[in-house]
């Protein structure tokens, strides 16, 4: 469609309320802006023709911390962070995306997708979404892109499996007809991640991204994850959910993350299993000399972090349908002391990086004088962000708290949002 007549549409009826619905109210106007950007983006560096527009959620994690990998249970939902973009199919089998966000512009050659020797940064990733479209029998071909980002980079919000959906949703649109499922992008995106980045990741930061609303997955069987929509929303609560951003970054800590999946996969080995979600706790807990003897003791904490994990997430989404909001809350915070203590990704090794125990202890004082709230860990965690829900009636308070020691501009004030990886015309138009 003509980028005229799709400004016309997001200025319409239904282009205000689908705004209105991903960035609230007092979004509508910004992201307007945003999506008018992008479109000119495209002009300008690729012509005057029919375009459509894309956005991908960043998403945020409830609870089930590190269990997606080990085929466990999480609760989770995308937020009102996003990548957009504006693209178009151009009939030559060469991809070129510019984002501006991160000042890249490249070229894919989709013939040729080996991956670079370091199998790092945006190149080889989207090379590997590609190749999974192949492996997985779908449909590929050149597309220009004009892509731009306001998900926090490394910081525990996704923002690399939300520029993963984003491009699986241009190339189910361009070239296979919109028949693909979000399962299916989630697949593509971790294949990426572990084929071409090397990065033992899970399935919930793409799904997160990919789904919309707050869900629930279960990744028991992890080609089919039951996932089930959650009608929950913070506000009704009079409260928000707050991101903090802890300061260092976690792009270079793949060996830390990839750590954890590991050690776990070594406890479910020792009972001749792949994962911990196929052994039970009670048994992980009668032979746990033998684990430590062959796994080491942090294997076993781990695996003991993941079956209680599982347990907590299903005592929040019970909580939350039972409008128990007091019981979620309590979970939270048990969850996020499960982080910090058994799982252990609240610091690096040796703890020379402590942002995120730091920022976590400051909140713990925060909520505990005001009895009210909770915190944990957020993400893949070691460095990165931590989450808070707290009152509506104390967040400005505890905003300008944590950004007078961690720095101006660290917290954001997150929403849910009902969409998560979507072609923009198939709602405004």
């Amino acid at each position: 469609m003509e980028a005229k007549k799709l400004l016309e549409c997001l200025g319409g009826e239904k282009g205000t309320e689908f705004l209105q619905k991903m960035y609230g109210k007092s979004g509508v106007e910004a992201n307007k802006e945003r999506y008018l950007h992008v479109m000119e983006g495209f002009e300008k560096n690729f012509g005057s023709r029919d375009i459509k527009l894309f956005t991908s959620a960043g998403r945020t994690e409830i609870s089930g911390n590190h269990t997606d990998h080990n085929h466990g249970k999480v609760l989770a939902g995308s937020i009102n962070l996003d990548c957009v973009a504006a693209a178009a199919a151009n009939g030559t089998d060469e991809i070129h995306i510019i984002s501006e966000t991160f000042d890249q512009r490249f070229t894919i050659d989709i013939k040729n997708l080996a991956p670079s020797e370091k199998k790092a940064g945006t190149v080889d990733l989207t090379k590997g979404m590609v190749k999974g479209f192949l492996d997985m029998g779908y449909q590929i071909g050149g597309f220009d892109a004009f892509i731009t980002s306001n998900v926090i980079s490394a910081a525990g919000v996704s923002s690399s499996a939300s520029y993963e959906m984003l491009i699986c949703c241009m190339m189910n649109t361009f070239f296979n007809g919109g028949r693909m499922d979000v399962v299916t992008y989630a697949h593509i995106g971790k294949y990426a991640e572990n084929n071409y980045w090397d990065k033992a990741s899970g399935l919930l930061d793409q799904m997160a991204c990919a789904v919309g609303g707050m869900i629930t997955i279960d990744f028991k069987d992890p080609l089919k994850p039951v996932v089930e929509k959650i009608d929950f929303d913070f506000g009704a609560q009079d409260h928000s959910l707050i991101i903090v951003q802890t300061g260092k970054g976690h792009a270079d800590l793949s060996a830390e993350y990839s750590s954890i999946p590991e050690e776990m996969k070594q406890v479910a080995a020792i009972f001749g299993k792949e994962v911990c979600a196929d052994i039970t706790e009670e048994e992980v807990v009668e032979h746990a000399a033998r684990v430590m003897k062959e796994a080491g003791h942090r294997p076993l904490l781990r695996a003991l972090h993941f079956f209680e994990e599982n347990k907590r997430v299903a005592a929040e989404v019970a909580a939350l349908k039972e409008n128990r909001f007091d019981d979620f809350l309590k979970n939270i915070t048990e969850s996020g002391n499960s982080s910090w203590k058994w799982l252990q990704n609240c610091y690096i090794g040796g703890g020379s990086e402590q942002g995120i125990t730091t920022t976590l202890a400051l909140s713990e004082l925060f909520i505990q004088e005001k009895g009210c709230g909770a915190c944990r860990v957020h993400g893949g965690g070691f460095a990165g962000v931590i989450m808070v829900i707290l009152p509506n009636r104390i967040v400005d308070e505890y905003i300008s708290y944590i950004e007078n020691v961690m720095g101006k501009g660290c917290a954001y004030r997150m929403s849910i949002r009902p969409y998560g990886a979507v072609c923009l015309d198939d709602y405004v138009v």
